[in-house]
């Protein structure tokens, strides 16, 4: 661009040609525009301070044609060039022409460069509040902690305001967290509001916001007493709503408010990213911690092992069922629980759970703390991880141990009925001949008796005969009455007879064990009992009465009364139960004697026998002295 000097007709002012010589002569740079502000005309001093500058006149006329053209009569600055701080032009307009004086002003462009110091110096100390922000939330151990570094960053940022942090959940919209710092008015604190223009900035979706818990409005309500004005920005990670920052001003409070505004909104970006993330740690932790409770104490044998074969998890019912504490399993090898002898079959299975190949259900033995093997079934699957490969396998169980009993007992129960139908017909063979021997027995004594000169041992024989044929009667009677299915039909019964009849099916017993039988009895009156059961629970206590004893000991059957209730005391002389077992004694299976000498199931069903009778089966035993046991059973029952 070239511009020409040439002659401006000026309203009510000298020539032409002599405003033209004025003009020259000017020792103050100076130039003359149009009401466009494009420029006609310059001075030697303007192209000479122009040169100092290092600007040329073409770049003035380029700045000129963006400013702004002064109202008629009055005046304005114009900075000249950004990078030259000081060199201001300042225009002057009358009517059509525009009048353009530079200057340069080193007091103005020192103001400038101290402001812009400041300014530099503001935005230092605010990056540096920032970083150590982030610091702060990243190392938080939690949403309180949280808060808090926050807190502490607002206050270092914008002293002297009042703020309020409110953290919320971000699919509910209820509020998780809040802290201010200043007097809240009364329920400021709900709803959550925010600024329509701070939304519209974040990737925040409207139409998701629970409008009973947050509302979007164009002014935001003031939260603190004597506050004058304020800012807000929300907190929005994600397009999601994790809260919002209030700051408020105080009355008088000098502050660049669109500048706390701007600094606002990057603390609150930074901010919602760093709950977010301190949100999805929480459920994390939760859910993880969740489901390390819910295998601990879940009803089922569970244990974890890795490629290893070493235990990593061991749950609770495991702990319970072995007697092993956690920190005694946690590390070892798996085999060092199982015994021996299942170590090669159940390699073979875990190798296979190791390949990917599940193993729906397997049985084998644990070993317990006390040394002692429990029976277990486990179904296996294979732990994957995050790339699918096997890392580990996992075993849920059951203990079988007691399922295995009861096994055997049915076993034992089909045996015994078995052994009753072999007895019923047993007992019929003999009853007949035996019928017949005690009919003839009593022909040949009756005769006898009548016959004048009769042998008297000869009578005393036939007399042992027919005694001992109704002895064999009766207890035949008796045989097939016991093995007969009870039918839990309760009949009134003499306790004392319920009694001789078990010690009539234990004689062999007693026989065998060379104990002695001693009965205190006292008259009861009868009492409403199923009769076989009883039978049952005074057979199984005499039998281990004689068991408990050396021979030469002696059972002792005591009945009485207390109250309402008949009681039965079986005792014998025997060496006592150890106190450690005296509490396990009717618990099912549980047995002190050798194997195949019991099953440990007599108490327990004797105690169950009792109690459905309305009684209650206890025992008291003295180490050395014996032990016995106490049946009560209530009179008035039925």
């Amino acid at each position: 661009m070239k511009t020409e000097t040439r002659a401006v007709r000026i309203a009510g002012g000298p020539a032409p040609e002599s405003f033209q010589a004025l003009f020259e002569a000017l020792d103050a740079p100076a130039a003359m525009c149009d009401p466009a502000l494009r420029l006609v005309a310059v001075n030697d001093a303007f192209r000479r301070f122009c040169a100092d500058q290092h600007v040329s006149v073409e770049e003035v006329a380029r700045t000129l044609s963006g400013a702004s053209v002064p109202a008629d009569g009055a005046s304005c600055d114009v900075e000249l060039l950004p990078d030259l701080p000081g060199v201001v032009l300042t225009l002057s307009r009358r009517g059509d022409v525009v009048a353009v004086r530079a200057r340069n002003e080193p007091e103005l462009s020192r103001n400038r460069l101290v402001v812009a110091e400041r300014a530099l110096l503001e935005q230092a100390r605010t990056e540096g509040v920032l970083l150590d922000l982030g610091r702060s939330v990243a190392e938080a151990g939690g949403e309180e902690e949280l808060v808090a570094a926050v807190a502490r960053g607002v206050k270092e940022l914008f002293p002297g305001r009042s703020f309020c942090i409110r953290i919320t959940d971000s699919r509910t919209g209820g509020l998780t967290s809040l802290y201010a710092e200043g007097r809240l008015k009364e329920g400021a604190h709900e709803p959550l509001v925010l600024m329509e223009r701070a939304v519209e900035k974040t990737s925040l979706d409207r139409a998701s916001l629970p409008v009973d818990r947050v509302a979007v409005l164009g002014e935001v309500p003031l939260l603190f007493q004597d506050s004058t004005h304020g800012v807000s920005a929300p907190l929005v990670a994600s397009g999601q709503l994790f809260g919002a920052i209030n700051m408020e001003y105080p009355a008088d409070f000098v502050s660049d408010v669109p500048h706390d505004e701007r600094v606002l909104l990057q603390l609150a970006n930074q901010v919602a990213v760093a709950v977010k993330n301190a949100k999805l740690i929480d459920e994390l932790t939760f859910v993880r911690k969740y489901l390390e409770d819910l295998l601990e104490k879940a009803n089922a044998l569970i244990l974890v092992a890795n490629r290893d074969k070493q235990v990593v998890v061991f749950n609770q019912a495991l702990s319970a069922l072995t007697g092993f504490g956690k920190e005694e399993v946690l590390g070892r090898d798996f085999f060092w629980l199982i015994p021996e002898s299942e170590h090669l079959r159940l390699n073979q299975l875990i190798a296979a759970a190791i390949r990917g190949e599940p193993v729906n259900s397997f049985e084998t033995r644990l070993l317990t703390s006390s040394g002692a093997e429990v029976r277990v079934s486990f179904a296996t699957s294979s732990k994957l991880s995050q790339h699918g490969e096997v890392e580990g396998v996992i075993a849920i169980g059951q203990d079988i141990t007691v399922v295995k009993e009861l096994e055997k007992r049915i076993i034992h129960a089909e045996k015994l009925a078995s052994i009753g139908q072999l007895a019923a017909s047993v007992v019929h063979e003999i009853n007949n001949p035996m019928t017949a021997v005690a009919t003839y027995a009593d022909a040949l004594l009756q005769r006898s008796r009548m016959t004048p000169g009769a042998n008297p041992a000869d009578q005393e024989k036939l007399r042992k005969i027919l005694e001992s044929s109704h002895r064999i009667l009766r207890f035949t009677r008796d045989l097939v009455s016991y093995a007969r299915p009870a039918q839990d039909r309760p009949e009134r019964v003499q306790l004392n007879a319920i009694v001789d009849m078990a010690v009539g099916f234990c004689e062999h017993v007693v026989a065998q064990a060379r104990v002695s039988i001693q009965r205190e009895y006292i008259d009861l009156p009868p009492l409403s009992a199923v009769r076989a059961n009883l039978v049952q629970v005074f057979v199984n206590l005499i039998t281990n009465a004689c068991h408990a004893m050396p021979p030469g000991g002696s059972v002792i059957l005591a009945t009485g009364r207390d109250g309402q209730d008949a009681v039965v005391k079986v005792r014998d002389t025997g060496t006592g139960i150890e106190p450690k077992h005296l509490q396990r004694i009717f618990e099912p299976f549980f047995t002190t004697k050798p194997e195949g000498r019991g099953t440990g199931l007599g108490l327990s069903i004797c105690q169950g026998i009792v109690e459905n009778h309305g009684g209650r089966l206890t025992v008291e035993s003295t180490m050395g002295e014996g032990t016995t046991f106490i049946v009560r059973l209530p009179l008035q029952q039925g």
